[in-house]
Order: structure tokens, then sequence, then C-alpha cells
């Protein structure tokens, strides 16, 4: 088994504060992560953000500050999701980073070498909003529809360009051999479809002197890369690439996620400009849906915007994680409302986990006995099914696995009355259930590791005591 586990999230831009989307995306990685850790391997998680590009640059400027201070400011607001949302990643990535601005010139340099990049006239619409060329087809009344509040721009002017086109073949041979390549099974037959319908060449430079914001094209003083060639290379630079061959080889190819905004990007840009540079593929890319608002999609101008960090501050860092792996489906498009926030919250974890772990922590003190505790791992047997489903990214229903074992530990203790027992009578009616209860709270390692971890010391005997709530009722 490879001991070696590499894990990277999208580098989401700094031209906006974090929000609820991608607070999912991140939960989901993390719980991935810390996952592969219970199993025993050596995970690198990476993180970071993405700093270059037009709209970056449009947005410093409209705030009198250089580039380089905006996205200083702006990084720190993703910095700080790390102890909001409990994020166990190994490295946080800027693409300004000296080292990254060095492996993509080095990226670019072997992409070129293989004839792959050319210079030619570009003349195309674009959409500043997704950072993309939008063909007539992708646009709907002549606006992008994921950013339909931005008008469409016509660029005309010398870039230098991708050879996408020749790597129609290679992909779809590509996406035959791996079919567990792109999860779910919809996204990896839509990108198959995508480029089965064939590719065009796309522009990976800007002219410097229209948009300085980048990483400068080697040997060429009046153009920088476009973002997303930029940016894409952040996932292998985290890792050293390409000065340190041994972090490369013993963590790639790896596990990406993104949204699905991101689908032709991950699965087809990236996979062939891995090809073009002569290194290995992804190993797997699992894509999430969206998180509407009252059945609305997210939009500033909406005013709709849930910021995580206000979920956490009023549900706490276990309460936000919870709702997002357990009531956010993991690959459909999925609704959020405070009222549909506060009565999971409610139900699940204050009436459910909450109430469960006191009772039973009470009724082990009222028994004044010592306990033998199982000692438990993820890798036990017990777990086999929340294994297989984290593994196929069914967050939502190991949770609902591990709840199903809360409402049958309440069903007994309703049928025991524990509370009519005394004595060596209370502390056999007890074990088993403080045992399940340890069983829980190692299930939930991966996705509520906090509260894991203050039940399984709660509960690490031989005395057990009660304890404060672990999730006080929120009206």
């Amino acid at each position: 088994m490879n001991k070696k586990f590499y894990i990277t999230q999208t580098l989401p831009y700094v031209n906006a504060e974090p929000h609820i989307g991608f607070a999912l995306e991140v939960v989901q990685t993390d719980t991935l992560a810390r996952f592969q850790r219970l199993l025993g391997k050596g995970v690198f998680y990476n993180f970071g953000t993405d700093e270059h590009g037009l709209k970056i640059y449009r947005k410093a400027l409209e705030q009198n500050k250089t580039p380089q201070e905006y996205c200083d400011e702006y990084a720190v607001k993703f910095t700080d999701l790390k102890k909001a949302l409990n994020l166990s990643y190994t490295n946080f990535i800027r693409t300004t980073d000296l080292h990254h601005l060095k492996a993509a010139q080095e990226f670019w340099k072997r992409c070129l070498t293989n004839g792959d990049i050319e210079k030619k006239i570009y003349k195309s619409k674009y959409c500043v909003g997704c950072e993309l060329e939008k063909t007539d087809s992708e646009l709907e009344n002549g606006k992008c529809p994921i950013h339909p509040n931005l008008e469409i721009e016509i660029i005309d002017e010398e870039n230098y360009f991708f050879k996408f086109s020749k790597f129609q073949d290679r992909l779809l041979k590509f996406y035959d051999r791996n079919p567990k390549l792109v999860v779910p099974e919809s996204k990896y037959n839509e990108i198959k479809n995508f480029v089965n319908t064939g590719l065009e060449d796309f522009s990976v430079s800007r002219l410097k002197s229209k948009m300085p914001w980048g990483v400068d094209v080697p040997d060429d003083p009046n153009h920088v890369m476009y973002v997303w060639f930029d940016a894409l290379v952040g996932y292998i630079s985290s890792i050293g690439w390409p000065e340190d061959e041994k972090s490369f080889a013993e963590f790639w190819p790896g596990v990406q996620t993104a949204g699905k905004d991101n689908l032709r990007q991950q699965t087809a840009i990236w996979q062939a400009m891995l090809m073009s540079a002569g290194l290995p593929n992804s190993e797997q890319v699992f894509i999430h849906g969206f998180i509407t608002v009252d059945g609305q999609k997210i939009s500033k101008s909406l005013g709709n915007v849930i910021d995580p960090y206000e979920m956490v501050k009023k549900y706490g860092t276990d309460g936000t994680r919870y709702y997002l792996l357990a009531k956010i489906h993991p690959w459909e498009d999925s609704d959020f409302t405070w009222e549909k926030f506060n009565e999971a919250y409610n139900a699940d974890l204050a009436n459910g986990l909450g109430n469960l772990v006191a009772r039973v922590a009470k009724l082990a003190e009222l028994s004044a006995a010592n306990y033998s505790i199982s000692s438990l791992k993820i890798t036990d047997s017990d777990f086999s099914s929340i294994r297989k489903l984290l593994d196929e990214y069914r967050f939502n229903e190991a949770l609902s696995e591990v709840w199903q074992w809360i409402s049958t530990i309440d069903k007994q203790i309703e049928a025991t009355k524990p509370w009519e027992l005394a004595g060596e009578s209370l502390k056999n009616a007890v074990h088993p259930w403080v045992n399940n209860i340890v069983k829980i709270a190692t299930a939930l390692q991966p996705f509520l590791p906090q509260t894991a971890e203050k039940i399984l010391t709660q509960f690490k005997g031989p005395r057990i005591s009660s304890s404060t709530p672990l999730f006080p009722r929120i009206k």
C-alpha cells in the first residue's frame, strides 16, 4: 500500500472573501486528509491562494493598492480559515511565492520545448470573472451565465497559445484507461463529451503593457503568463517540483477537489498541460456541487453571500463542519438556509450526539464503577462501511450511518431504563454504551475532530465523569 497521500483543493482567487461554497470544499478536503492520516499514511494536504490575473489587478487598482499589497491583505482571510474550520493542511502556497514563480517558468519552458506553446494573434470573447475564453454557445444573452453582471470583453492582441487541440485523442484515451479519474461519474461523462466535441488552443499569456500582474514569460519581457497556466502549476510546486524530485515522486500523482465550475480546468486543461510537460497525470479529481441560498445562486448583488466565519461564530467549528458534510450533498447542488442549519444543529448535535454523550457519561458517573474501554482505530473492521463511503466521497452517507448508531443506543437506553438500576446491574447496562460512544467518537475523527477528541478524552476511563454539553442548544 502506498504510504504517501497527496491532496489539494483549488487555489481560490483573492479577489473576494471566502464564502460557504469554498468552505464546503475545504472541509471536504480536510476530512479526506484526516481520514488518510488515520489509515496510517503520510499526508501532504495543499491549500493556498491564486494571486495573479486581470480581476485581481483591477481590484487592486480600484482600492489604490499595489497588487501585492492587495494580495497580502486578502490572503490572510484564507489563512484564518485554518483556525476557524480546524484545517490540517500541510502547506499554504501563494502563487506569488518566489519558488512558485520559478516552477511556473520551468513548466512553461518544458511545454515550449515540446512544441506545445506558440505565439499568434488572439481574438476572443473573454469573461474576466471566469478568467476564461467563451464561445457564443457558452453565453446566454451575450453574458457569461456564471457572471451575468460582467460584460464580455473582446481581446485582440498577440499572445502565446497552448496547443490544447493536439491533446484531444490523448485525453480521451487517458479517460478511457482511468474511468475513476473524475468523481462523480456524471462529471466524468461530461468532460469526456466536452473533449470529444473538439478542443481549441487557448491563450496562455497577456501583454505585460496591458496586464502586468503575472508570472513573467521566460525570455520574453513583453508577456506575463495567463492566470490559469500559472495557478495550476501550484499543485506541484507546493511539493517541491521541480527541484525536490524525491518529494514530488513520493506524493504525485495526487487527489484534487474542485467545484463543478472548475471541471474543464482541472480535468482537461491541467491534464493536457501535465502531458505536455512530461509529468504524471492526476490520480483522481472529485467535483462537488454548488450551494444555493433560499433557492438562489450566491451573489453579492443579491446580498445572500454566506460567511463561514459567521457560521462558526454562531454554531462553532464542528457545528459548521457537520452541516457542510452531513446536510450538503457531496456532488449535487444543495440549498442552504439558516433555519435548516439551526434545525440540524439542534436535532442532530444538541439533542442527538450531545445528549447521548451526556446521558451515558452521567450514568457511568452514577455507577461509580471502573470501565475497561475498547481501544479502536478507524482501520478496524467496525468501520469498514465508513471507510468505503469516504473512499467514494459520500460524506453525508457516512455521517448518516454514525447517526444511526446514535439512534440505536438511544432506543436501547429507553428500553433498558438504567435510571431504575444500581450497582453492578447499572454498570453492566452502561458498559456496552460506553464502548459504543468510543466507537462513535472514533468514526467522527475525520469529520468532527475537536468533538471526537473531547469525547475520547472524557471516555478514556477507567472512571468516567460528566462534562459540559458538547453542543448547547441554540434558539
